[in-house]
């Protein structure tokens, strides 16, 4: 053979490497040459790990065993039985076949020596092939009836109980102690306090008719109330007058009246009962806005109704004119945010101390007309003016109010606020102290005028007879005069 020389591209070999990884010395090719070769045929793969001889002995084929798992042939023999009847989990030799789980045969006795597949013992067995003794049947009869019995007799008990109980005269429910705290100023004890003195006041002319309320304020059995609610009783021929007490009998009594007035919008009214229950009147003027107050009255017919709320504001000058009636008044109102609806005019607006502070009398409505409800806005005629006015109603009938002699109109120059005279009477107050059509009165007494309603408000503050400072705007000049009110 001939040799080339060695590539020279290719690195040399170590030795060290050469002596572990090469091949022997007499060997040049990939296989060993035929002398080193063992005799016979040459061995195949092993492809699977030589088993050890422990797990051999324990999981091999016996000895003379051939038969792998497979299904043997239709002519092969059997399996071979080992003693007592086949089991194919106890012969390891015995053939792998599908087949449903094995189960222990129907025949073979339970530990007991019972037999497991007994047929069912039935009523037909018990009385017609004699499988069961009478006197046991008798009994089983017996004890049957019995049950039966005992479960219908507890039923009707129940039910009976049941009976009973809805219907027994002597029936209580147990009643706990008293578990609401009133103290003393709460709503509830004021309104407890004060609602017996507010009283239901009815009109009826003909087939029509009115409700309002009203306020006893006197044993004689005066009552203090709006004069729009009992105006048609005074015009009116024919006209009833009636007052019911919130006394927890409805006791109604007629009612004359002793005197109106309808430029504030106040009646007195007397009834004849005895022992009535009398409302306390209150200084208004010690409110402040934000003070708690209660209405109590009839909205709607609703006798004996409380609400409460605030004083939301004081000094509001209020126009009243109802359809019905000859009120033409403007007052000095308490404006409140108690509910007020119709039906509670006249009736009471007490502070927290269960004493009178103002009659309810109007309200302010999104609607056409009061009929609309409360939304929130009501006003009252302050108890101080309600008590020089029944006064002096019950004194002489009638009431005589301070007069300026003008009528205004509410104006401004941009800057300054007021009432602008719009005619004067001749001979009047107004006149005698010089004042014009077209001065701006911004000023009466101590009160500052921003419109014509403050102008007459101010000037009812005022006695007849009283002599007050009046403050006004002419051509741009500002001038004070003095005007001496007389009765209007």
């Amino acid at each position: 053979m001939q040799t080339s020389e060695p590539d020279q591209r290719r690195r040399a070999v170590d030795p060290a490497q050469a002596a572990v990884f090469g091949r022997p010395g007499q060997v040049h090719g990939s296989f060993a040459p035929p002398a080193m070769r063992p005799p016979g045929p040459a061995p195949r793969f092993q492809q699977r790990p030589v088993v050890p001889e422990m797990l051999a002995d324990a999981f091999g084929r016996p000895d003379g065993a051939h038969q792998g798992l497979r299904r043997p042939p239709e002519s092969e023999p059997a399996a071979r039985t080992v003693g007592g009847p086949p089991s194919p989990w106890r012969d390891p030799s015995a053939e792998v076949r599908l087949g449903r789980p094995a189960e222990e045969s129907p025949d073979e006795p339970d530990s007991l020596g019972g037999d497991r597949t007994a047929a069912p013992f039935t009523l037909r067995q018990a009385l017609f092939d004699h499988r069961l003794r009478p006197s046991a049947l008798i009994g089983l009869v017996v004890v049957t009836l019995l049950a039966g019995m005992v479960g219908g007799a507890v039923v009707l008990g129940l039910r009976s109980t049941d009976v009973v109980a809805g219907t027994d005269p002597d029936y209580t429910l147990a009643v706990v102690g008293q578990s609401i705290d009133r103290p003393v100023g709460s709503v509830a004890a004021i309104a407890a306090q004060v609602t017996p003195a507010v009283v239901s006041i009815e009109v009826r002319v003909g087939n029509a008719g009115g409700t309002g309320s009203g306020v006893v304020f006197d044993k004689a059995g005066y009552i203090v109330t709006n004069n729009h609610v009992i105006s048609q009783a005074a015009t009116a021929e024919g006209a009833e007058l009636s007052v019911v007490f919130n006394d927890g009998k409805g006791t109604r009594v007629p009612a004359t009246i002793v005197g109106r007035d309808p430029q504030t919008d106040l009646a007195v009214l007397q009834v004849s009962v005895d022992n009535p229950r009398l409302m306390q009147f209150g200084d208004s003027s010690k409110l402040a806005v934000g003070d708690p107050v209660i209405a109590i009255g009839s909205p709607l017919g609703l006798q004996g109704t409380v609400t409460t709320g605030i004083v939301s504001a004081l000094d509001r000058p209020v126009r009243l004119s109802g359809s019905g009636s000859d009120t033409n008044a403007v007052i000095d109102a308490i404006q409140t945010d108690a509910a007020v609806n119709p039906g509670n005019s006249g009736g009471a607006l007490v502070d927290g101390s269960g004493v009178l502070v103002g009659i309810p009398t109007a309200i302010r409505t999104l609607g056409q007309s009061e009929a609309s409800g409360s939304i929130g806005l009501g006003f009252a005629i302050p108890a101080d003016e309600v008590r020089q006015i029944v006064q002096e109603i019950v004194r002489t009938g009638s009431v005589q109010h301070a007069d300026i002699g003008v009528n205004a109109r509410s104006a401004t120059d941009g800057t300054t606020l007021g009432a602008q005279v719009q005619n004067v009477r001749s001979g009047g107050p107004a006149a005698k102290a010089g004042i014009e059509e077209g001065d701006t009165i911004i000023v009466v007494g101590d009160r500052a005028v921003g419109n014509a309603d403050e102008l007459v408000v101010a000037v009812q503050e005022h006695a007849v007879g009283e002599t007050v400072p009046v403050k006004l705007v002419r051509s741009g000049r500002s001038l004070t005069v003095q005007v001496t009110l007389t009765a209007g």
